[in-house]
C-alpha cells in the first residue's frame, strides 16, 4: 500500500472516530446505555460458619451493622444425594481443612437443616437483610424454595443439572441466580435457552466467575463480564460477578464493566479452618468494598452542566486570562 493511501486511510479512520465521539456526546440514547445500576453487594457466608448457629448469627449481625450490606447468602446440601458413596467415604483432599474423618462427615458437620435455615432467614429479616441460599441438589432446592426466599442460587458446580433448573423455573417464583465458573460457552447458551423456553429469563441473574480458592488476578478475566453483557444482557435480569480473589480493587472494576451484583465470600477470620476462609473478606474488607462500590456508583455520571458549581470559583481564581 502506498504512503499516500495509508495517510488517506488514517484520516478517514480519524474522521470516523470523531463522528462516533460526537454522536456519543450528543445522543441521549448512547448516554443511557452507560448508566450503571446501583450496586448490590452480597456477603457470601456459605459454610464459613463452621456448622455453628451462633457463629452464623454473628456473621449476619456483623454484615448488617458493621459492613452495612443488604444481602447475605448461605449454602444447602443433601450430601447423601450429592456425593457418590466413594466420594462420601473418601478422606478430605486437604485434611488440614477437614471437620470429619471422611469428606462426607466433613460436609455433614458444616450443614444446617431446613429448620435452622428458616431461623437464619428470620434472623436476617430482623436486621433488614435479604436471605439467599445456594442449593447443590434437588432436595435442597425444594427445601429452600419452601422458605420462599427472594432468590436461590445455583453454584457453578451444578449449573448443568438441568433437572434442578427446570424445577426451579416451574415451581419457584423468585429470582434464580446462576454462576458460570468452569462452564463452556455452549453450556452457557444451554442455560439461557432453558430459561427462555420456560419464560423465566427475566428472573435470571448470571454471574461471571472463575472457580478457584483463591483465584490469581490473571485468571479473574474481568472482560468476560462485557462478553456476557453483550451476548445476554438484553435477555436476563442482571449480570453479576462472583469473586474468589484477594483484595477489593477487582470488584470495583467488575462493577464499572457492568456487573451490578457483586458477591464475595465473607469470614470473621481468614485464618480459620476451612477451604473458603482464605478467599474471603473480613469485616473491614467487606465494609470498605461496600463503601467503594457506592462511591463508584455516585461518581459514574456525566456532568449536569458544562461547569459545575464546585468549579466556578476555581475557574474565577485559576483559569488563564490573556493580559
Amino acid at each position: 500500500m502506498s504512503i499516500i493511501r495509508k495517510i488517506k486511510n488514517y484520516f478517514q479512520e480519524a474522521v470516523h472516530r470523531s463522528n462516533i465521539f460526537n454522536d456519543f456526546i450528543k445522543n441521549g440514547r448512547r448516554r443511557k446505555k452507560l448508566e450503571h445500576k446501583k450496586p448490590k453487594l452480597i456477603a457470601e457466608i456459605g459454610c464459613n460458619h463452621m456448622g455453628d448457629m451462633e457463629i452464623a448469627k454473628q456473621f449476619i449481625k456483623m454484615a448488617s451493622v458493621f459492613c452495612e450490606v443488604k444481602t447475605v447468602k448461605f449454602q444447602k446440601r443433601n450430601n447423601r444425594e450429592l456425593l457418590t458413596p466413594e466420594q462420601y467415604g473418601a478422606p478430605h483432599p486437604n485434611p488440614h481443612n477437614s471437620y470429619g474423618k471422611t469428606y462426607g462427615e466433613h460436609r455433614e458437620y458444616l450443614e444446617f437443616n431446613l429448620e435452622q435455615h428458616k431461623k437464619l432467614k428470620n434472623y436476617c429479616e430482623e436486621f433488614g437483610l435479604v436471605y439467599g441460599c445456594s442449593v447443590w441438589d434437588m432436595t435442597s432446592a425444594k427445601e429452600i424454595a419452601s422458605l420462599t426466599p427472594k432468590y436461590i442460587k445455583i453454584p457453578s458446580a451444578c449449573n448443568n443439572n438441568y433437572e434442578i433448573l427446570e424445577w426451579l423455573c416451574e415451581n419457584y417464583n423468585g429470582e434464580i441466580h446462576v454462576s458460570l465458573g468452569m462452564t463452556t460457552h455452549k453450556e452457557e447458551q444451554s442455560i439461557i435457552d432453558l430459561f427462555k423456553v420456560k419464560n423465566r429469563n427475566k428472573d435470571l441473574i448470571i454471574y461471571s466467575c472463575t472457580s478457584g480458592y483463591p483465584v490469581p488476578v490473571k485468571d479473574i478475566c474481568l472482560l468476560e463480564i462485557t462478553r456476557l453483557k453483550e451476548n445476554y444482557g438484553h435477555l436476563v435480569k442482571e449480570i453479576g460477578f462472583s469473586g474468589h480473589h484477594n483484595g477489593i480493587s477487582v470488584d470495583i472494576a467488575a462493577y464499572t464493566l457492568g456487573a451490578s451484583i457483586i458477591e464475595r465470600h465473607f469470614t470473621l477470620n481468614r485464618t480459620w479452618k476451612g477451604t473458603d476462609h482464605a478467599a474471603s473478606l473480613e469485616p473491614d474488607g467487606l465494609r470498605r468494598l461496600n463503601r467503594d462500590l457506592n462511591n463508584a456508583y455516585k461518581a459514574l455520571r456525566y456532568k449536569a452542566s458544562e461547569l459545575l458549581e464546585i468549579e466556578k470559583p476555581q475557574r474565577e481564581k485559576l483559569k488563564f486570562r490573556k493580559k
